[in-house]
């Protein structure tokens, strides 16, 4: 739909739309920028390294059930004197002892490895969650500056409009068919757009820097939409569907019922401090000594082999083992009640989100009509000028709301692809391939 009618005077107009929503020659898709920032972002980067880290932390919770071998030695120079008898020498022991131990029964170190799984479990939620921050992030970025693009757009046509309806206004009063008022608020009208102009250009300037600094890349020109959008629905169209997802798929609930299992086992270990420990030990040692010993003048060898069960049964430890089961068990506690926090959360912002998505549908729809109705009353405005039933403030207010509107429109719409995601973040379900169905949305 034309914002102004096809003649030579419009063509400042025209170049200006024309110009600012062109698809740039080298655009990058949401997906693209979404991989540049994995490989760049601080944040996500500094996430990976923190989950391969606990899953090298949690391989060590192995160690309490494994095998376990020691290699000992010494070579120790030593000196016998003696008055009576008289005896002065000296001699060297060498020694060199390997010992290997095997847990039969240690309740407390097999809790330990239990807890090492959950760990793992804990660091793959943690990294989704990243993933999920990250991809909003770069989504948030992104439509901030095709935002920034379509408000400079906006402004920049209504001042190539208002610049004309000043030229009008000034040629009409030469001729004497207006009063100097018209032009004077044409005046000041184009004043305030030129104004607007500036914060627009610095608004995107600062937009732009922000997501080259998280995709890693200067000059970043996000592909723009396809207008108009068709803006997917959320699927299901159900909120409590999308509150029972959250429930299997969330990363913090899947936190939180992690840190349940890891306070119980914690519940098992201390319980494990009233029980015995059984071991499977073994040994073998060889001795040599040059130059004789302690008791013996001359050079002897000896070795030495033991294979058995060490047994442990502990008996009073001050207390300590019953207090640390109480501390265990209010943990326990804790654990569950973050975790019915954690679901009353998420299915909250799940439902917040949800919600927001539809009332931006809405808000998208009412948008369109308002945009077609400021339409057809600016051309009506700008006809009752021409034949001298309206004044100039009354197309300059007219242009003025065609463009609040376009640009109110274009935001929407940008609002309701990010709630779409930060719906899909609310309760979990959030993968970069929704980003694939976003591509398909803008100017390739």
């Amino acid at each position: 739909m034309n914002l102004l009618r096809p003649s030579s005077r419009y063509l400042p107009l025209v170049a200006a739309l024309v110009a600012v929503f062109s698809a740039p020659a080298r655009a990058q898709s949401l997906l693209s920028l979404y991989e540049a920032a994995r490989a760049y972002d601080a944040t996500w980067q500094s996430a990976k390294a923190q989950y391969d880290a606990n899953l090298f932390k949690a391989e060590q919770a192995k160690a309490g059930v494994l095998p376990a071998a020691n290699l000992a030695a010494s070579d120790l120079r030593q000196h016998l004197g003696n008055d009576v008898p008289s005896i002065d020498r000296a001699y060297t022991t060498q020694s060199a002892t390997v010992s290997a131990s095997q847990p039969l029964y240690r309740p407390a170190n097999f809790a330990t490895y239990q807890q090492g799984k959950r760990q793992v479990e804990l660091a793959e939620a943690q990294l989704t969650a990243a993933s999920q921050d990250l991809i909003i992030r770069v989504s948030q970025a992104y439509f901030d500056v095709l935002a920034a693009q379509d408000t400079l757009a906006f402004v920049r046509a209504q001042k190539a409009a208002t610049n004309e309806q000043l030229a009008s206004a000034k040629r009409n009063f030469e001729v004497g068919t207006s009063t100097i008022t018209d032009t004077r608020e044409a005046q000041a009208r184009y004043d305030l757009v030129v104004a607007q102009e500036i914060a627009g250009e610095n608004d995107l300037r600062v937009k732009r820097l922000a997501l080259d600094s998280l995709v890693g890349k200067p000059d970043v020109n996000p592909a723009p939409l396809v207008l108009p959008p068709q803006l997917p629905d959320p699927k299901p169209a159900d909120v409590n569907a999308w509150v029972q997802q959250g429930e299997e798929s969330s990363p913090a609930i899947q936190q939180a019922r992690t840190g349940v299992e890891i306070a119980q086992l914690e519940t098992e270990k201390a319980k494990a401090g009233h029980k015995p420990t059984l071991d499977l030990v073994a040994s073998y040692n060889v001795t040599r000594n040059v130059g004789g010993s302690s008791s013996l003048p001359n050079d002897s060898r000896s070795k030495a082999g033991s294979v058995g069960l060490s047994f442990n049964l502990p008996l009073f430890a001050g207390f300590a083992t019953q207090n640390h089961l109480r501390e265990t068990l209010s943990l326990e506690e804790k654990a569950q009640a973050d975790l019915e926090a954690a679901r009353r959360n998420v299915a909250q912002a799940t439902r917040t989100a949800y919600f927001g998505v539809v009332s931006g549908q809405s808000q998208v729809k009412a948008l369109e009509a308002a945009e077609a109705s400021s339409q057809s009353a600016l051309e009506a405005n700008r006809l009752g000028y021409q034949v001298g039933v309206r004044i100039n403030i009354d197309v300059l207010n007219s242009q003025s709301q065609l463009f609040q509107t376009k640009r109110d429109l274009a935001q929407a719409r940008y609002n309701v692809l990010l709630g779409n995601l930060k719906l899909r973040q609310a309760n979990g379900t959030l993968k970069p391939e929704d980003l694939a169905s976003l591509n398909a949305l803008l100017v390739k």
